[in-house]
């Protein structure tokens, strides 16, 4: 019997299939161990010797792997075929060594596929290989260096900036790609500027649009008309004018077709067409990938999607020529396309992403598919014929056109145009733009596209023709800044400067969103200011270990490692060196020392100026203090005045509007019949309104603006409304006392005798009547209507149907905490950066199991209950229930951190399995 070690369930019944009896397929389900989460797995001291953990689901998949091994006569490592599947493997390897099962004649091979199917398992099983010792080494000095720069410079944040969360060696670089746009944003100022454009027509009535773009042979630059003025000025003296055509060139020009999908390539163009992120984009790749039923057999519909190769081997060259050649004719089928990554610091190791059968055309498979798989698939089936296409020929046509001015000058325009006489690779694909659209008509009986000016199609033109004008005109413009990243043009950017690898790009902008650094507005990368303030702390006290080329030279080491060029700990230790000096730099800086840098560095975003030229960080209410950063471990960071006590004035970090506008804190919205100002506010938890101010110990009347209401749009009458509450809505027939309505923690809500019921909004409140609010109480208080603390039922956004195994509804549901998946009692969280109504029933199941192996679930809760009532005398019963597959997820003791050095080797070791690596 031959064992073969696959990375998952789905890849193991396929393979299983085609080997047949004399083979066993077992599924690792990814990595088998890990560096535990707490300090000591890596010692810098000890020649950095790492500490491996294997958490109780994995130690049931290697006592099935151990026992099968132990009456192989051959062991086949085929996990996947990059630096992770590598490791896994060698993983592996090294556990089975310490449980001691490996016997002296059993053969152990590492084979490497890039795609599921029978041809290529069986190809790769004859040409077996040793474990690839470079690539595991380049593995254990990338999750060294991870681990030591978060373990070392998460405490000094949480320290130093309390309510930070944690840092990380590529997620800080990312972060500070996105902090760094929006202060160019923020700091970009708009300049007006105008053009102009004429409407003209030939001989033929014919239409010709054309730009300005020189005055007595001075060519204009953008900014050139830089006003309603001038540019009247320039209509009026071309108006009714007699234009000449000058110049007409006419050039044929090829455009070539795009390599085959890389993994970031993937994310991008599937961030642009599909509005996937790039984590969606790898779960649904994974899916093809590992494989879909097609006509009762389990077929892998696309290669391996971790790549950063953009090369694909000849024999499927071939099959995708054949095709071409087939569907579309010879003249779509050029010589045969090389193709090189233009990637820093790309690996050409592997294939490109492609389908592993060309002829399986994206309408076969896509009744086999589900939605988000079927228009992935096109889109990969399409980018990989096309790579293999003829260019597209291209016409482009300028004409210039003179005109002399009714003041004297001579005004040159420019019309200019393009057809695409021969289609090519764009009869199947062209590729999203980021941040444009841009239309390029497909024959040359298409009609002209309204795009870009460049795609318009001009008439005959011939110099010396004479056009009339039809209509000048004078238009404004506005520069515009630089816009937000999207998931796909962060990922361009962090390839381009060699930032991460394929592998990690989905997951380091997961992490940005669960950490509340990042929002997603409208598919754009918003920097929250939590996640601000972790940048300007790191760029002002660790700045070289935030910088863009830093980053990207570790990333070449790891590579220079993988080759066999670099000694893996030579890395480690020249890193060290320099990274504990730089922590120990900072080990005495004060609090107040760090919040001057971030005053300094923030200042523009957090304190913005003010229109009237006055001191932006002048406090508003005593007039004397200066606002600066405050940091509470309890509410996080905040702005406050320096005079406190005496001043208590405080308000959220930023102060920015929904339109980008800076609020005005203590705007006066008007005055009661008293003569008293009602102003508005922001404090720490948000907007409010005021009415007065305050007089020694006695506080001003105040009302939260609640959910839904936007600041910039609030006016007088809403705010008297809001600070008249709560109101008296009248007194309860029954017992004469009265019914108010008012506003709290939990929403709006009338309030009788000490029961509370709500009310649906915020507009009830003001209308309720009587006869109403009596109803609501005596349905409360029969049990029927819903308690101010009680949570209202969680709406389904999804359904997914039946579990295929254990039966029971699978649903996405919408709760009082976000999204979350649920089945049978247990509940598992949506993550953020993944739209909830777009989860397939894979992802479910994987959210489900994940949360039930951290103890969700209410055999969790039970097994965890039952171990706290066992007798005392029996710790050993209740040590085994805690180690079972239902142990509930045990949250670290939060310790006071040590000042920064090597992190220290635990005295005790746990009792778990564990191995290290010296």
């Amino acid at each position: 019997m031959n064992v073969v070690i696959v990375e998952s369930a789905a890849k193991a019944k396929t393979i299983n299939k085609y080997l047949g009896s004399g083979y066993k397929v077992i599924a690792s389900y990814g990595h088998v161990r890990d560096l535990p989460a707490k300090n000591g797995s890596v010692e810098p001291d000890n020649d950095f010797a790492m500490h491996w953990d294997v958490d109780s689901k994995s130690q049931k998949i290697m006592r099935e792997i151990a026992d099968a091994v132990k009456s192989a006569d051959k062991l086949i490592l085929a996990t996947d075929p990059d630096r992770e599947g590598e490791a896994i493997s060698w993983h592996i390897l090294e556990i089975l060594n310490q449980k001691k099962v490996i016997k002296k004649n059993l053969e152990i091979e590492r084979v490497a596929f890039n795609a599921i199917t029978k041809q290529s398992i069986l190809a790769a099983l004859k040409e077996p290989r040793k474990i690839d010792q470079p690539l595991v080494q380049a593995y254990l000095a990338r999750r060294a260096l991870d681990y030591l720069v978060g373990f070392t410079l998460s405490p000094v944040l949480w320290r130093k900036l309390p309510g930070s969360r944690s840092a990380g060696r590529v997620q800080s670089v990312a972060l500070r790609l996105i902090c760094d746009r929006e202060a160019e944003i923020e700091a970009f100022r708009t300049d007006e500027y105008w053009t102009i454009e004429a409407q003209l027509s030939t001989a033929k009535n014919e239409d010709v649009r054309a730009r300005l773009v020189a005055i007595d042979g001075t060519t204009l630059k953008k900014l050139d008309i830089k006003d309603e003025a001038s540019a009247t000025a320039i209509k009026a003296a071309i108006e009714n004018q007699s234009f000449r055509i000058a110049s007409v060139d006419k050039k044929a020009t090829k455009r070539n077709p795009y390599a085959p999908f890389t993994t970031s390539t993937l994310q991008m163009d599937a961030s642009r067409k599909l509005g996937f992120s790039a984590k969606q984009t790898m779960q649904v790749a994974q899916r093809l990938y590992e494989g879909v039923d097609i006509g009762g057999e389990t077929v892998g519909l696309i290669t391996y999607m971790r790549t950063d190769g953009v090369q694909i081997v000849p024999e499927a060259v071939g099959h995708i020529r054949d095709m071409i050649t087939a569907e579309y004719g010879k003249q779509y089928t050029p010589f045969a396309r090389e193709y090189k990554s233009k990637a820093k610091n790309a690996q050409e190791a592997h294939e490109a992403i492609r389908p592993t059968d060309p002829r399986r055309t994206p309408d076969i498979v896509r009744k086999h598919l589900d939605k988000d798989q079927a228009a992935l698939y096109d889109l990969v089936w399409k980018r990989t014929i096309a790579s293999q296409m003829a260019s597209a020929d291209i016409e482009q046509t300028t004409a210039d056109i003179a005109v002399q001015g009714r003041d004297g000058k001579a005004y040159g325009l420019r019309a200019n145009g393009s057809v695409v006489t021969f289609d090519g690779f764009l009869k199947v694909y062209e590729e999203g733009h980021d941040d444009r659209v841009l239309t390029i008509p497909k024959g040359k009986d298409d009609p002209a596209a309204d795009g870009d000016e460049d795609s318009r199609r001009l008439p005959p033109l011939s110099a010396g023709d004479t056009l009339k004008d039809k209509q000048i005109d004078a238009d404004q413009h506005f520069t515009q800044p630089p816009p937000r990243f999207s998931e796909a043009t962060l990922v361009k950017r962090m390839e381009e400067l060699g930032i991460g690898r394929p592998s990690t790009y989905a997951s380091t902008m997961a992490v940005l969103v669960d950490r509340d650094y990042v929002k997603i507005d409208k598919k754009r990368l918003v920097p929250e200011d939590k996640g601000r303030l972790v940048i300007a702390f790191l760029e002002s006290f660790f700045a070289r270990y935030v910088e863009y080329d830093f980053t990207a030279d570790l990333e070449l080491k790891l590579d220079l490692i993988s080759n066999n060029e670099l000694e893996w700990k030579d890395v480690l230790r020249d890193f060290w060196r320099d990274f504990t000096g730089a922590v120990g730099e900072i080990k005495d800086l004060r609090v107040g020392e760090v919040l001057d840098a971030l005053n300094e560095m923030l200042g523009p975003h957090v304190f913005p100026a003010k229109e009237d030229g006055s001191d932006p960080r002048a406090c508003p209410k005593c007039g004397t203090g200066l606002l600066s950063l405050k940091i509470s471990g309890q509410y996080g960071a905040f702005i406050g005045c320096g005079n406190y006590p005496e001043c208590r004035f405080t308000r959220q970090l930023s102060q920015t509007g929904a339109n980008g506008d800076a609020a005005l804190d203590g705007k006066i919205l008007g005055y009661n019949d008293d003569g008293v100002a009602v102003t508005l506010r922001t404090g720490r938890f948000g907007p409010y309104v005021q009415l007065g101010e305050a007089e020694g110990d006695e506080k001003p009347k105040r009302s939260s603006l609640p959910k839904g209401v936007d600041a910039a749009t609030l006016d007088f009458e809403r705010a008297l409304q809001l600070l008249s509450l709560p109101r008296e809505v009248g007194l309860h027939p029954e017992t004469a006392t009265p019914i108010t309505a008012g506003l709290g923690r939990y929403g709006p809500f009338i309030l009788h005798d000490g029961t509370y019921a709500n009310v649906e909004n915020i507009e009830e409140v003001f209308s309720i009547g009587l006869n109403r609010a009596v109803t609501l109480l005596a349905e409360k208080r029969a049990g029927g209507g819903k308690s101010r603390f009680q949570r209202a039922a969680a709406t389904v956004l999804k359904d997914l149907g039946e579990h295929p195994t254990e039966g029971g509804k699978i649903q996405v549901l919408s709760g009082k905490y976000g999204p979350y998946v649920s089945h049978n009692k247990v509940n598992a969280t949506v993550p953020k950066a993944k739209d909830p109504t777009n989860l397939t029933v894979d992802e479910a199941l994987a959210l489900i199991a994940e949360r039930i192996e951290k103890g969700g679930g209410k055999s969790a809760r039970k097994s965890k209950a039952a171990a706290k009532s066992k007798p005392s005398k029996t710790p050993k019963a209740a040590k085994s229930s805690e180690a079972s597959d239902e142990k509930p997820a045990k949250k670290p003791a939060v310790k006071k951190p040590a000042e920064p050095k090597a992190p220290a080797k635990k005295a005790a070791a746990k009792k778990t399995a564990k191995s290290k690596v010296s």
